[in-house]
């Protein structure tokens, strides 16, 4: 089963770092050339009946996944669930489905229309997790999104991917604070989220959060070809609760920064 699961995240990855070089770049700095365990990975998705959050969620509970933690983001419109595996060396996923019935009509004709392009079983197929765009979408159409939404333009663009990985800080060697790994990666040129600070959250919620700003990468629209935001990497440093246990949950207020990390505007 843990075979399965490796297997799994090695093809996310290798369709991560199609769009998010950086993420290579970082992981060998970071890991001084080796693997880094990674905390967790992101998905996004709307809650549409065909490939809504379950839809996705499915391919990791046949892997021995179970639901732990729930999530609202009333501002981005947005309901989220985090998956873990027995195996606390795999990383853990964080799912969230955009909730399409509280946007405009015109946008919610949009997603509509994309969605209405998947074949009805889309969402059983082996590669899902790594399918990508299996949609047709205008140039003009993203814009819209755009404007209401840039989660919901984000996933228009790119699809079913990724959409950033997290390295655990408490695994990685050399490091021993969050700061250590911000001043590392801007001394190699990066730059960091800084929306609600450089780091979110604090030991006593026992969870701090950095990341990258995405990479920049061509999408092709039908209508034209345009460099837009891809995909980011974050950062992740757990603490233990009074049993002495890491903290294995995710804090919606810096989740909710996290997430403009991809911020086209």
């Amino acid at each position: 089963m843990t075979a399965n699961v490796t297997a799994l995240f090695d093809n996310i990855w290798q369709q991560y770092i199609e769009v998010t070089p950086s993420a290579k770049n970082i992981q060998d700095l970071l890991g001084n050339g080796n693997d880094v365990i990674n905390d967790h990975v992101a998905y996004r998705t709307f809650n549409n009946e065909k490939v809504g959050l379950d839809h996705l969620a499915k391919h990791l509970i046949a892997l021995g996944y179970t639901e732990c933690g729930q999530y609202d983001f009333a501002a981005k419109k947005l309901t989220a669930k985090h998956y873990e595996h027995s195996d606390d060396t795999m990383p853990k996923v964080f799912i969230s489905e955009l909730r399409v019935e509280e946007f405009s009509p015109q946008v919610q004709q949009i997603i509509n229309k994309l969605v209405d392009q998947l074949p009805e079983d889309a969402s059983n197929q082996d590669n899902f997790l790594y399918s990508g765009k299996q949609w047709q979408v205008s140039f003009a159409d993203y814009q819209t999104l755009l404007a209401e939404s840039e989660y919901a333009a984000w996933l228009a663009a790119w699809g079913y991917r990724a959409n950033h990985f997290t390295v655990s800080i408490n695994h990685l060697e050399g490091y021993e604070t969050i700061e250590d790994v911000n001043n590392a990666l801007k001394a190699a040129g990066y730059l960091l989220n800084t929306s609600g600070g450089e780091v979110k959250g604090n030991e006593a919620v026992k969870l701090e959060q950095s990341s990258t700003l995405a990479d920049k990468f061509e999408v092709t629209f039908t209508d034209k070809t345009i460099e837009i935001p891809s995909c980011f990497y974050e950062f992740a440093k757990r603490y233990p609760l009074a049993n002495g246990e890491l903290y294995t949950g995710f804090v919606a207020a810096s989740a909710d920064k996290i997430f403009e990390s991809t911020d086209a505007k």
